[in-house]
């Protein structure tokens, strides 16, 4: 099976203004470090919401709830 190039995921962080693309691979860690550098680790910077949401929707229509 060949390998499959993921997308960058958009993350938002209302509190600083800021809004950037990583790779999916980095996100957990990118987001983990800013929260923990510029809020004292409370959780501020996100995966867009956006995208949750539409991660939601078609997770929920793959397990047959939609």
């Amino acid at each position: 099976m060949a390998d499959e190039e993921l997308p960058d995921i958009p993350i938002v962080c209302e509190t600083c203004g800021t809004r950037s693309k990583i790779p999916f691979d980095d996100v957990e860690a990118t987001v983990e470090r800013h929260n923990e550098q510029r809020h004292d680790g409370e959780e501020m910077a996100q995966v867009d919401p956006a995208v949750m949401e539409l991660l939601a929707d078609r997770v929920a229509e793959d397990i047959g709830l939609l």
